[in-house]
Protein backbone atom coordinates (compact mmCIF):
# COMPACT_ATOMS: atom_id res chain seq x y z
CA UNK A 1 0.00 0.00 0.00
CA UNK A 2 1.35 3.38 -0.92
CA UNK A 3 1.77 6.14 1.63
CA UNK A 4 -0.85 8.33 -0.06
CA UNK A 5 -3.41 5.50 -0.10
CA UNK A 6 -2.67 4.78 3.57
CA UNK A 7 -3.26 8.46 4.39
CA UNK A 8 -6.47 8.45 2.36
CA UNK A 9 -8.00 5.26 3.79
CA UNK A 10 -6.77 5.02 7.39
CA UNK A 11 -5.88 8.46 8.74
CA UNK A 12 -9.42 9.90 8.42
CA UNK A 13 -10.59 7.16 10.82
CA UNK A 14 -8.59 8.59 13.73
CA UNK A 15 -11.45 10.36 15.52
CA UNK A 16 -13.81 7.40 15.19
CA UNK A 17 -11.12 5.01 16.38
CA UNK A 18 -10.37 7.24 19.35
CA UNK A 19 -14.04 7.30 20.35
CA UNK A 20 -14.23 3.52 20.20
CA UNK A 21 -11.02 3.11 22.22
CA UNK A 22 -12.24 5.64 24.80
CA UNK A 23 -15.56 3.80 25.07
CA UNK A 24 -13.79 0.49 25.69
CA UNK A 25 -10.90 1.67 27.88
CA UNK A 26 -12.71 4.50 29.68
CA UNK A 27 -9.53 6.60 29.72
CA UNK A 28 -8.44 9.39 27.41
CA UNK A 29 -4.74 8.63 27.74
CA UNK A 30 -5.20 4.88 27.23
CA UNK A 31 -7.45 5.52 24.22
CA UNK A 32 -4.85 7.80 22.64
CA UNK A 33 -2.13 5.24 23.25
CA UNK A 34 -4.26 2.43 21.80
CA UNK A 35 -4.99 4.41 18.63
CA UNK A 36 -1.34 5.33 18.28
CA UNK A 37 -0.37 1.66 18.68
CA UNK A 38 -2.96 0.72 16.05
CA UNK A 39 -1.56 3.20 13.53
CA UNK A 40 1.95 1.95 14.21
CA UNK A 41 0.89 -1.63 13.57
CA UNK A 42 -1.03 -0.65 10.44
CA UNK A 43 1.92 1.30 9.09
CA UNK A 44 4.35 -1.53 9.79
CA UNK A 45 2.09 -3.97 7.95
CA UNK A 46 1.07 -1.59 5.15
CA UNK A 47 2.39 -3.94 2.46
CA UNK A 48 -0.30 -6.46 3.42
CA UNK A 49 -3.14 -3.92 3.56
CA UNK A 50 -3.80 -3.92 -0.17
CA UNK A 51 -6.05 -6.97 0.21
CA UNK A 52 -8.24 -5.38 2.90
CA UNK A 53 -11.68 -4.70 1.44
CA UNK A 54 -13.10 -2.78 4.40
CA UNK A 55 -10.34 -0.67 5.97
CA UNK A 56 -12.61 0.81 8.65
CA UNK A 57 -13.88 -2.57 9.82
CA UNK A 58 -10.34 -3.97 9.75
CA UNK A 59 -9.00 -1.06 11.81
CA UNK A 60 -11.84 -1.31 14.34
CA UNK A 61 -11.25 -5.04 14.81
CA UNK A 62 -7.53 -4.48 15.32
CA UNK A 63 -8.28 -1.66 17.77
CA UNK A 64 -10.67 -3.86 19.73
CA UNK A 65 -7.99 -6.50 20.07
CA UNK A 66 -5.43 -3.91 21.18
CA UNK A 67 -7.86 -2.57 23.80
CA UNK A 68 -8.61 -6.05 25.14
CA UNK A 69 -4.88 -6.76 25.35
CA UNK A 70 -4.32 -3.47 27.22
CA UNK A 71 -7.10 -4.25 29.71
CA UNK A 72 -5.70 -7.74 30.25
CA UNK A 73 -2.19 -6.36 30.74
CA UNK A 74 -3.42 -3.66 33.15
CA UNK A 75 -4.97 -6.32 35.38
CA UNK A 76 -1.63 -8.12 35.65
CA UNK A 77 0.66 -5.14 36.22
CA UNK A 78 2.10 -5.01 39.69
CA UNK A 79 3.64 -2.20 41.64
CA UNK A 80 6.00 -3.85 44.14
CA UNK A 81 6.31 -0.81 46.41
CA UNK A 82 2.55 -0.85 46.98
CA UNK A 83 1.85 -4.58 47.18
CA UNK A 84 2.48 -6.90 50.10
CA UNK A 85 5.28 -9.46 49.83
CA UNK A 86 2.83 -12.23 49.00
CA UNK A 87 1.36 -11.83 45.55
CA UNK A 88 -1.92 -13.40 44.63
CA UNK A 89 -2.75 -14.90 41.27
CA UNK A 90 -5.70 -13.29 39.51
CA UNK A 91 -8.92 -15.20 39.57
CA UNK A 92 -9.57 -17.07 36.31
CA UNK A 93 -12.72 -15.03 35.81
CA UNK A 94 -10.78 -11.74 35.89
CA UNK A 95 -8.94 -12.46 32.65
CA UNK A 96 -12.17 -13.13 30.81
CA UNK A 97 -14.15 -10.34 32.45
CA UNK A 98 -13.13 -7.56 30.07
CA UNK A 99 -13.67 -9.66 26.96
CA UNK A 100 -17.00 -10.95 28.26
CA UNK A 101 -18.13 -7.40 29.03
CA UNK A 102 -17.21 -6.18 25.57
CA UNK A 103 -18.83 -9.18 23.87
CA UNK A 104 -22.04 -8.60 25.83
CA UNK A 105 -22.14 -4.95 24.77
CA UNK A 106 -21.54 -5.88 21.12
CA UNK A 107 -24.25 -8.56 21.25
CA UNK A 108 -26.66 -6.10 22.87
CA UNK A 109 -25.96 -3.61 20.10
CA UNK A 110 -26.54 -6.25 17.42
CA UNK A 111 -29.87 -7.16 19.07
CA UNK A 112 -31.18 -3.59 18.95
CA UNK A 113 -33.87 -2.66 16.44
CA UNK A 114 -32.34 -1.18 13.32
CA UNK A 115 -33.31 2.45 13.98
CA UNK A 116 -31.96 2.38 17.54
CA UNK A 117 -28.74 0.71 16.41
CA UNK A 118 -28.28 3.24 13.61
CA UNK A 119 -28.76 6.25 15.91
CA UNK A 120 -26.48 4.73 18.57
CA UNK A 121 -23.67 4.09 16.09
CA UNK A 122 -23.99 7.50 14.45
CA UNK A 123 -23.88 9.25 17.83
CA UNK A 124 -21.36 7.11 19.72
CA UNK A 125 -19.03 5.83 17.04
CA UNK A 126 -19.28 8.56 14.41
CA UNK A 127 -19.71 11.35 16.98
CA UNK A 128 -22.43 13.11 15.01
CA UNK A 129 -24.71 15.74 16.51
CA UNK A 130 -28.42 15.06 16.84
CA UNK A 131 -29.05 17.51 14.02
CA UNK A 132 -26.67 15.65 11.69
CA UNK A 133 -28.20 12.29 12.65
CA UNK A 134 -31.68 13.67 11.96
CA UNK A 135 -30.50 14.98 8.59
CA UNK A 136 -28.89 11.67 7.59
CA UNK A 137 -31.75 9.44 8.75
CA UNK A 138 -34.69 11.65 7.88
CA UNK A 139 -35.96 11.51 11.46
CA UNK A 140 -36.62 14.53 13.61
CA UNK A 141 -34.31 15.60 16.43
CA UNK A 142 -36.55 14.40 19.25
CA UNK A 143 -36.99 10.98 17.67
CA UNK A 144 -33.20 10.59 17.48
CA UNK A 145 -32.85 11.47 21.17
CA UNK A 146 -35.59 9.05 22.20
CA UNK A 147 -34.15 6.21 20.09
CA UNK A 148 -30.67 6.80 21.53
CA UNK A 149 -32.03 6.81 25.07
CA UNK A 150 -33.94 3.57 24.43
CA UNK A 151 -30.87 1.93 22.88
CA UNK A 152 -28.64 2.86 25.81
CA UNK A 153 -31.24 1.66 28.28
CA UNK A 154 -31.54 -1.71 26.54
CA UNK A 155 -27.77 -2.14 26.50
CA UNK A 156 -27.49 -1.33 30.21
CA UNK A 157 -30.23 -3.82 31.06
CA UNK A 158 -28.49 -6.63 29.15
CA UNK A 159 -25.15 -6.23 30.95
Amino acid sequence: MTESLFHKEYLPLAETLYRIAHYILESEAEAEDAVQELYLRLWESRDGLDGVRLPKAYAIRMLRNICVDRMRKARHETFPEELPQTQFAPAPDDTLDARTRLDKVLEAIKALPERQRTVLILRTVEGLSYEEIARRTGMNNLTCRVLLSQARSKIKNKK
